[in-house]
């Protein structure tokens, strides 16, 4: 992607971030977005099909962010040194989450929650899967769903209801859904 493509999709991001944190995604037109972002309706449709696409790659950008192996010191939180295990990993990303939610509750309210939990759902599964403890008595897939829903679900809660510190939800799930290692 050259360097103007990135400047207008950066535009693009921010003003649908924008919208979001006012707005639910439902509420939200593609002509509106085009306004925000100052672009004419031909450069939006170059760089995303539809609205949902534009949903699609806000999720994909979130949660490659989210969900990296590589941890750096960030503005609200430090997991770039020492252990990393499961509840070290879903703090970090409860507070990347937490970092994004003056505009998750505005995908959240609306059609784009259905969207993004679909996308958090399959990268939650891929994982836990590497750190879901054997269980000779419940079926793997069944485990890797459950926890992965009951997640999700608790993120939900939390986005949308909770003032919580993102260790506190973390606990939370973790002694309700003891499946871990």
């Amino acid at each position: 992607m050259d360097r103007r493509q990135a400047k207008t999709k950066k535009a693009v991001m921010e003003a649908f971030t924008g919208l979001l944190a006012h707005r639910s995604y439902a509420a939200i037109t593609v002509q509106e977005i085009i306004d925000e972002a100052d672009i004419g309706r031909s450069t939006f449709y170059a760089h995303f099909e539809t609205k949902d696409d534009l949903l699609r790659v806000l999720c994909e950008e979130i949660f490659d962010h989210v969900f990296s192996e590589e941890q750096h010191k960030e503005k609200t939180h430090d997991f770039s040194s020492g252990a990393y295990g499961i509840a070290e990993q879903v703090t970090h990303m409860l507070y990347q989450l937490d970092d994004s939610r003056s505009y998750l509750g505005g995908i959240l309210s609306g059609d784009g929650g259905e969207i993004f939990m679909r996308h958090f759902r399959e990268h939650l599964k891929e994982m836990f899967d590497k750190k879901l403890k054997k269980n000779k008595n419940i079926p793997r897939d069944y485990l890797l769903n459950h926890a992965a829903q009951s997640f999700a679900e608790t993120v939900r809660w939390w986005l949308m209801h909770g003032r919580y510190k993102p260790e506190d939800i973390c606990r939370f799930y973790m002694e309700a859904v003891p499946f871990f290692v």
